[in-house]
């Protein structure tokens, strides 16, 4: 099976330094060459903001743009803004209307990745001040595949320990808890890996740097629980719907083994970023033959039909971006 022609053509497949003609910043769309911070800037110097990640997907007919589950990743963003106590002062309906906007004025015909961030923006060297100088911007960049949803990708177990709730709530998606991210995707990068696997501070599997993980054993599917230190996905929860909805495939939400990983029939990440992708190896060892699983395959292909709005009976996950 294939999916090249889910992912359309971009300069970049990752959005590195490619910049789209418009940003939201400071209540305005201004050209995004003109959104910029001070150095000065609390956020930058002690990660003291929150954003999301949400997908553009063109329709195959390059004709519509859909923005996926707009709405829950807009709730998941104002509930990170209440964890970090960033006051944003909008609500998710709102916020809505700005980011489709934004996504009007940047539709390319191309796939592209929107990025709502909402930050402590004064300028005062220290790590609190209790008054509320809170900024909020929206940018968008050109985006294909984060990871490998072909021929799978071959995974690491980290030595880092995921971070926990009482440390800084993986629940959110505050921008300084991804440093965590940064050290077990660095060290995997250098041996050769394309992804790190969390493990907690029990020794359960967490997920990935930065996507949910399932497992296929005996015929369903296993992942961990949101109480397990995870970010309670948007992709994830897509996926528990389709397998049982559409392939009537059980999903048990439970604590993970590492040695699981080794003997499971599947694995795959999810994200929005990584969109559903197979892992075939897990610490040098085979998952099933070493090939994408039948299961994880059906769940892309109904994932990717989708996101590109050919299955109407899921349309309400998207939202169509009107013609520029």
């Amino acid at each position: 099976m294939t999916h090249s022609s889910q992912t359309t053509t971009q300069s970049s497949t990752k959005g590195d330094a490619i910049t789209m003609p418009y940003t939201y910043f400071r209540g305005e769309f201004v050209p995004s060459a003109q959104a910029q911070i001070s150095v000065q800037t609390h956020a930058f110097n002690y990660g003291t903001g929150c954003f999301e990640g949400i997908r553009a997907y063109v329709s195959r007919s390059k004709q519509k743009t859909f923005i996926l589950h707009l709405l829950p990743h807009l709730r998941r963003f104002v509930d990170s803004c209440k964890i970090l106590g960033i006051g944003l002062n909008i609500g998710p309906e709102e916020l809505a209307k700005r980011v489709v906007e934004l996504a009007r004025r940047n539709q390319n015909g191309g796939d592209f990745y929107i990025r709502p961030l909402a930050y402590k923006s004064h300028t005062r060297v220290g790590i609190y001040y209790p008054d509320q100088t809170d900024d909020f911007v929206v940018f968008s960049v050109p985006f294909g595949n984060y990871l490998e949803v072909e021929r799978g990708i071959r995974v690491m177990v980290s030595s880092f320990t995921r971070i926990e709730d009482n440390m800084v709530p993986a629940r959110s998606k505050c921008t300084g808890m991804y440093i965590n991210s940064f050290l077990a995707k660095a060290e995997a990068a250098r041996h050769g890996y394309d992804e790190a696997i969390f493990l907690d501070r029990s020794g359960h599997v967490c997920e990935g740097s930065a996507e949910n993980i399932f497992i296929v054993r005996d015929g369903k599917l296993h992942t961990p629980g949101v109480s397990s230190d995870i970010l309670e996905g948007v992709t994830r929860q897509s996926v528990i719907e389709l397998a049982g909805k559409e392939l009537g495939i059980e999903c048990v939400e439970r604590p993970l083994d590492r040695s699981e990983l080794y003997i499971a029939d599947e694995v795959f990440l999810c994200g929005t970023g990584a969109q559903i992708s197979p892992v075939v190896e897990v610490d040098g060892r085979k998952v099933g033959p070493g090939v994408p699983g039948k299961l994880t395959q059906q769940l892309q292909t109904l994932y990717f039909g989708i996101v590109r709005g050919d299955n109407v009976a899921y349309r309400a996950w998207l939202t169509e971006v009107p013609p520029a």
